[in-house]
C-alpha cells in the first residue's frame, strides 16, 4: 500500500492538503534521520493523534489504511502484554489477502515477535509483490490469480490469516484446515448460510486435529467493554427489556463494473456486492450486533424490516440503509439501525442493553457507561481499531503455542452472520423471516468469476 494510497483512503478529503504536506515532507526526512529523530515524533503526533481522535471518532471505514500507514512505518508499537517474550518461537505465518487490511494486519503480526511472515497471496501480483518487499517475503514465496492460496497453504507455512472478501472465506479456510494449518480470519464469516455452515464445519475440523480457529472480533477484547458486560450478566440491570444496535459508516466508493470482476475486488469496492461482502449490515453493522449476541450469549429467532439503496449512483446491489427488528425466543426485542451514506454524520458501532433497572453500552470508539439503580460505571474504548486484533494476535500465538484447541470464537461468530444474514433477508423481502427458515432454505450466493485469472 502506498503512502499516496492511504493518505487518500483514510483522509477522506478533509484536511487533506496541509496533512500531505507535512507527511511527505517529514516521511522523507524520516527515512534519512532514522528512528527517535524529531521528525519521526511529529510524524507519531500525527498519526496518533488522528487515531485517536478524527479516526475513532468519525469514519472507521475509512481510516483503515491510516493504521496500515503508520504500523508499516513502525510508528504504532505493540503493548508489551501484546508481543511475544524475545527468543521464543516463531510461527510460519501467510497472509492471504495483500489489500490495505491485509498489509496492515500483517504490520501488527510482525511485530508480536511470535510470527515469521513466510508467504503472501493476493489475486494482484502487484499487491503481492508490495507486500512481500515491506514484509521481506521471499520472492519464490509470493503468489498471485484465485489459486494463489492453494500454493501459499504449500509453502510450508503454519498458520495462515484470511483478509479476503466473504465469500472467499469458506474455500480457504477448508483448504487451510485439510492441510493441518491454524487459522485467523476476519469478519463476517461467510455471505450466505451454506458459507457459514462450512466456516463452523471448518473450525470443528480444526479441532479435532489439534489446530486453532480464531475470529477476529474487537469489541469483546476491550476492557471497558468486558466491564460493562460482566455487570449486565451479572444481573445489575434487573430482567432484560430491550435492546438496540446502531451501525453508522460513509460507506465505500461503487464504481460502474468492468469487463469482469476485477475493479470490484479493489479497494473495498466488494463491499457494495452482497455475495461477495454480505452487505452493509453483515460487513460493518456486524461489529455491534455481534457485541449484543456476545453480551446475550443467545441469537435471535426471527427478523423483520425494511431497506434500500440510498448511495448515489450505485453499482452493486448492497443496501445501504436499513431497519430491523430482531425478536428473541423469550420475547425481547432487538432494534437495529445501519446506514452507509456520506451525509456528515459521525461513524457508529453501538449496542445498548436495556433493562429494568438501567442500561449499558458498548462501544466501538467512545466511552461504554453502564448504570442502573445501585451502581455507574464509565470507561473509555483506547484505540480498538488497533488494541483489538493486536490482542487476537496475541491470543492466536499463545493458543498454539500452549495447545489451546477449544476455538471458541467460532460459534458466535457464526451466530452473528447468520442473524445478519437473517436480518438483511428480511428487510430486503419486507416480511418477517425466521431463523429456521432461513437455515431451511440454505440459500446459497453465487459470484460470476468469469474473466478471472486462475
Amino acid at each position: 500500500m502506498s503512502v499516496n494510497w492511504a493518505k487518500s483512503r483514510l483522509l477522506g478529503g478533509r484536511a487533506i492538503g496541509w496533512l500531505e504536506r507535512v507527511v511527505d515532507s517529514s516521511i522523507g526526512t524520516r527515512c534519512r534521520e532514522g528512528p527517535g529523530s524529531p521528525t519521526e515524533s511529529l510524524i507519531r503526533g500525527i498519526f496518533i493523534g488522528i487515531m485517536n481522535d478524527w479516526h475513532n471518532r468519525r469514519t472507521f471505514l475509512k481510516t483503515s489504511s491510516l493504521a496500515a500507514g503508520a504500523s508499516a512505518l513502525g510508528l504504532l508499537p505493540l503493548n508489551a502484554a501484546e508481543t511475544a517474550p524475545a527468543g521464543t518461537r516463531k510461527i510460519k505465518l501467510g497472509l492471504v489477502g495483500c489489500g490495505g487490511r491485509g498489509s496492515w494486519i500483517a504490520n501488527l503480526f510482525q511485530q508480536h515477535g511470535g510470527y515469521e511472515l513466510h508467504a503472501v497471496a493476493d489475486y494482484f501480483p502487484d499487491r503481492a509483490d508490495k507486500c512481500g518487499n515491506d514484509l521481506n517475503v521471499d520472492r519464490s514465496r509470493r503468489f498471485s490469480t484465485l489459486s494463489g492460496y492453494k500454493r501459499l497453504i504449500e509453502s510450508g507455512v503454519e498458520a495462515v490469516t484470511l483478509e479476503v472478501p466473504p465469500y472467499f472465506f469458506a474455500q480457504h479456510a477448508r483448504a487451510a484446515v485439510d492441510a493441518g494449518l491454524h487459522v485467523y480470519m476476519a469478519k463476517p464469516i461467510a455471505a450466505d448460510v451454506p458459507g457459514c455452515m462450512a466456516i463452523q464445519k471448518a473450525a470443528n475440523a480444526a479441532t479435532s486435529k489439534q489446530r486453532c480457529f480464531l475470529v477476529d472480533y474487537q469489541m469483546p477484547t476491550d476492557p471497558a467493554n468486558m466491564e460493562v458486560r460482566k455487570k449486565i450478566v451479572a444481573g445489575g440491570l434487573g430482567k432484560i427489556s430491550q435492546v438496540s444496535t446502531i451501525g453508522i459508516c460513509t460507506g465505500f466508493d461503487d464504481p460502474p463494473w468492468q469487463k469482469n470482476l476485477e475493479n470490484r475486488l479493489q479497494e473495498l469496492t466488494w463491499v457494495n456486492e452482497i455475495a461477495l461482502g454480505c452487505d452493509y449490515i453483515g460487513n460493518f453493522d456486524i461489529h455491534s450486533i455481534d457485541a449484543a449476541l456476545w453480551v446475550l450469549g443467545r441469537r435471535p429467532v426471527a427478523a423483520m424490516g425494511a431497506s434500500q439503496i440510498a448511495r448515489p449512483d450505485p453499482h452493486g446491489d448492497a443496501h445501504d440503509v436499513c431497519s430491523v427488528i430482531y425478536e428473541y425466543a423469550d420475547g425481547l426485542v432487538h432494534n437495529h439501525f445501519g446506514q452507509a451514506l456520506r451525509n456528515q454524520q459521525s461513524s457508529a458501532l453501538t449496542c445498548t442493553i436495556h433493562g429494568q433497572k438501567g442500561f449499558g453500552t458498548l462501544e466501538y470508539w467512545k466511552k461504554v457507561e453502564f448504570r442502573s439503580d445501585e451502581s455507574t460505571y464509565r470507561g473509555a474504548v483506547e484505540n480498538l481499531y488497533e488494541a483489538g486484533p493486536a490482542r487476537n494476535i496475541d491470543t492466536f500465538y499463545r493458543n498454539i503455542i500452549d495447545g489451546h484447541f477449544a476455538n471458541d470464537t467460532v460459534a458466535r461468530a457464526v451466530d452473528s452472520a447468520l442473524t445478519c444474514i437473517l436480518g438483511r433477508e428480511a428487510a430486503a423481502r419486507g416480511t418477517r423471516l425466521t431463523m429456521e427458515q432461513i437455515l431451511v432454505e440454505n440459500k446459497s450466493l453465487e459470484v460470476n468469476l468469469a474473466g478471472l485469472k486462475t
